[in-house]
């Protein structure tokens, strides 16, 4: 069982479980360029911070995403 937390860089959180899931909420909340440097040396707590998102949320939505 894959399990994302909110201190993980974007990048790692991409290669948790189902990474195609995982893509695809990031790419929902606007997060297209999940191989650019912002993916390698951001969190998903400063993704959700940029992008004016609760932080629970997403990482919740990632984890139901890494383990479908």
């Amino acid at each position: 069982m894959a399990q994302i937390t909110s201190n993980m860089l974007i990048l790692d959180a991409v290669q948790q479980g189902n990474s195609e899931a995982v893509a695809e909420v990031l790419r929902d909340i606007g997060l297209g360029c999940l191989h650019c440097a912002f993916a390698t040396g951001e969190t998903i707590a400063e993704a959700a911070l940029t992008h004016g998102i609760d932080v629970d949320e997403l990482v919740e939505k990632l984890n139901v995403a890494a383990n479908s």
